[in-house]
């Protein structure tokens, strides 16, 4: 069976997980295809945007407890064996707001621990109102530390603390309501809305999406003046592309952009 899916459809490339047994869980193999997905449509000029979703009743449970149970098994008590898992995970993290792609995480049953991680990663994220988020693995030991750094860049402080500390689930709308995903749509029109979405970013020119994706993770490190002067750069450099020239000559005559 193929562990993740990719379908492309009018520059939008789908990535479904689709190990529906484990609830789509980032195993070893998991972690790997979808490092290699990325890395191969980072460099696909007709992919404008990237959904990623979940096969079967979850998007996704989290870390393979089971893989990291036998990862103990070594000398040194697994130590390595942990080391390298989150490393890795922490790439891949880093690598889908690396992407010159916006991506759209379609969320549905359950999003936990570096499930929730993921979602809190990805660009922007529309949720089925039944899923249920949660960092909850201080309930079985395992306080969540990876994934309370994009958890704690998504939402407040205390929201993020709280569900990092008592392992509760937010459900959708309150999800929704502290920034962790934008939209808490119907079950039934859940593939619609992000596909919506998916094509209203696709529309818009790349190259400026480009460069404003890049442009918005590095000013959200810097101080108010630092990203102020940084910005100021991007934008002298967008407006100087042939591209955008167009765009706004084209608003000003009224008239759809001829962009190359």
């Amino acid at each position: 069976m193929t562990i993740l899916i990719r379908e492309d459809a009018a520059s939008v490339a789908t990535l479904t997980m689709n190990a529906p047994e484990r609830l789509n869980a980032l195993s070893d193999a998991m972690l790997a295809a979808l490092q290699q997905a990325f890395d191969t449509i980072a460099n696909d000029p007709e992919i404008r945007v990237i959904i990623l979703r979940g096969n079967g009743k979850a998007f996704c449970a989290g870390h393979d407890l089971k893989e990291m149970q036998a990862g103990r098994q070594a000398n040194d008590g697994g130590a390595a064996y942990f080391k390298d898992l989150f490393d890795r995970c922490s790439a891949l993290m880093q690598r889908i707001q690396s992407l010159p792609q916006p991506v759209i995480a379609q969320v549905h049953g359950i999003a936990t621990a570096a499930g929730c991680q993921l979602v809190a990663t990805c660009d922007m994220a529309v949720a089925a109102d039944e899923t249920r988020f949660g960092v909850n693995g201080v309930n079985i030991g395992l306080f969540c530390s990876t994934p309370m750094v994009a958890l704690s860049r998504n939402i407040g402080r205390k929201a993020a603390f709280e569900m990092l500390t008592t392992g509760r689930f937010a459900n959708a709308r309150e999800a929704q309501e502290m920034g962790l995903i934008n939209w808490a749509v119907h079950a039934d029109a859940l593939e619609r809305e992000t596909m919506q979405l998916a094509a209203t970013v696709a529309s818009k020119l790349p190259a400026a999406v480009k460069v404003g994706k890049e442009a918005f993770y590095q000013q959200a490190q810097m101080s108010v003046a630092d990203a102020y002067r940084f910005t100021g750069d991007v934008m002298v450099h967008n407006m100087l592309d042939r591209d955008t020239d167009e765009g706004v000559t084209a608003f000003l005559e009224k008239r759809t952009p001829d962009w190359s």
